[in-house]
């Protein structure tokens, strides 16, 4: 059990990002639990292309990147107009991600058309006021996804999730709409393992502006 200081939070909202496989549900899972909060997840089994796409991307790219949007979408105007007295909300997904999943898997016709489609859809968007960004080797993510027996994403490659990671890794580098809070997620998994999980709550707490980072296998050097 958290005592109530560890509850404690500055934040109303946080979302958790970072590549397939590297935890993030689990996570924002935990946070929702800890500060009794709304969960906002990408719900992915809810694509009906999905399982097309992992076995032949380019088949149905478009398809699946504009269900994502809409869906992202319609969540986050869902949250926009809620209880505005609810304390916190914690997601899985922040809504730019999708952008940048469209430009690794769309052609550049269908990414034209798809940012036409994106810059409308996602007008006033909430920023988030935390953003927890976990990131994790290719092996580290590829043992993660079998272990969580989903058959079509075992289909995903390394050269995919290298190019995914890396993706990501460019996002964040550049990424200065909200506080970020960046972790080496490689050897912990914060829904076993209290002893980490009560210091990431410590470092969400500090972490009100600018950029931080969270290695928790190094404090038990």
């Amino acid at each position: 059990m958290l005592s109530p200081l560890q509850a404690q939070n500055p934040h109303d909202f946080i979302v958790v990002e970072g590549p397939i496989g590297v935890g993030k549900t689990t996570l924002a899972r935990r946070l929702a639990a800890t500060f009794g909060s709304d969960l906002l997840l990408e719900g992915a089994d809810e694509n009906p292309f999905l399982h097309r796409f992992y076995k032949d991307p380019r088949s149905v790219a478009f398809q699946t990147q504009l269900f994502f949007l809409f869906q992202r979408a319609e969540q986050l105007k869902a949250l926009r107009q809620g209880d505005m007295f609810q304390p916190v909300r914690v997601a899985d997904y922040i809504i730019e991600k999708d952008r940048m999943f469209a430009e690794l898997t769309l052609d550049a016709e269908e990414f034209k058309l798809y940012e036409q489609v994106y810059r409308h859809v996602t007008l006033d968007a909430p920023v988030p006021d935390l953003v927890i960004y976990l990131q994790a080797p290719v092996d580290v993510l590829q043992k993660r996804i079998a272990g969580r027996g989903r058959d079509y994403e075992r289909q995903l490659g390394d050269e995919y999730l290298q190019r995914l990671s890396e993706s990501y890794m460019n996002f964040f580098y550049h990424y200065e709409q909200s506080p970020l809070l960046i972790i080496n997620a490689s050897e912990i998994n914060f829904a076993h393992s209290d002893e980490d999980y009560h210091l990431l709550l410590d470092e969400i707490r500090k972490a009100r502006t600018g950029r931080h980072y969270f290695n928790p296998s190094q404090l038990s050097l």
